[in-house]
């Protein structure tokens, strides 16, 4: 900005020197009786002038010069900067893009890991689902009368549930020792078996019923005057969640049990339905 001022003050000095050194050649004065010697002498003044104008011409010329030449050395510099800038801006760009997609891809990633989460608890319900599935699948139980020890149950006047205290297997834990009953936890086919015994008596047999829901299904029943006797059956029944399977000691009858086990009630889940 100050050279492209001080450019034209710089003509402009130029030719108010040139135009000074023109005026005080031409406005010189020289007496008349002296003019044989100005005339002799004027061409000398005449060349002075001129030299000295010359001079100044020569000394803005140079000034000039070396102000273009700071210039074009500014101007350069210029050009590098802008030139450096504009390498700046396009590697900006070209990160801006690079980031645009990169933000593009890790949207892209969020969504199918969404996808993959909405997949993965569908699958985590569809593996619960079928565990819960295969548990229930899995119903199996076997125990005998009593606890411990070696005993008669019996008789009563009456029918009377029995429980089956010792208990050697009860996967998905569907019967219950404490009641002695059985309890459908999915709607299936099951078989059940159970076998009875008791040392003869002239008067009391040795009898159960198998009962479905308080309905009499099968009956094992023995009845000999000595010596030891047994009887057992075994039925398959289609059953309902919630379905309860029991044994009944038949009225006025005895069932004995001992550490060899010999009166047990068991059953177990055979498809479901």
């Amino acid at each position: 900005m100050e050279t492209s001022i001080l450019f034209p003050l710089l003509l402009l000095i130029c030719s108010l020197s040139t135009a000074q050194c023109q005026k005080e050649s031409d406005n010189e004065v020289i007496p008349r009786g002296e003019q044989t010697e100005s005339w002799e002498r004027k061409p000398a003044n005449a060349s002075t002038y001129q030299q000295t104008c010359t001079q100044d011409i020569h000394a803005v010329l140079r000034e000039m010069s070396a102000l273009l030449a700071g210039q074009r050395v500014e101007i350069r510099h210029l050009q590098s900067e802008n030139e450096a800038q504009a390498a700046k801006l396009r590697e900006l760009e070209l990160q801006k893009t690079q980031l645009d997609k990169l933000k593009e891809h890790v949207q892209e990633q969020a969504r199918e890991l969404t996808t993959i989460k909405a997949r993965t608890n569908v699958t985590e319900n569809q593996v619960e689902a079928l565990k819960r599935e295969t548990e229930v699948k899995q119903v199996a139980f076997s125990a005998s009368l009593l606890a411990s020890g070696s005993g008669t149950v019996g008789p009563f006047n009456t029918h009377t549930p029995l429980v089956f205290r010792h208990v050697v297997t009860n996967i998905g834990n569907a019967y219950n020792p404490q009641t002695g009953f059985f309890i459908a936890p999915v709607r299936g086919a099951y078989h059940f078996e159970f076998y009875i015994g008791a040392h003869g008596h002239a008067s009391y047999p040795s009898g159960a019923v198998l009962v479905k829901n308080g309905a009499h299904i099968f009956i094992a029943y023995e009845h000999q005057t000595s010596h030891y006797g047994s009887s057992a059956n075994g039925v398959t029944l289609l059953l309902e969640v919630g379905d309860v399977v029991f044994l009944r000691l038949w009225v006025n009858s005895r069932m004995f049990d001992n550490e060899n086990h010999h009166s047990t009630f068991s059953g177990h889940l055979l498809f479901t339905m």
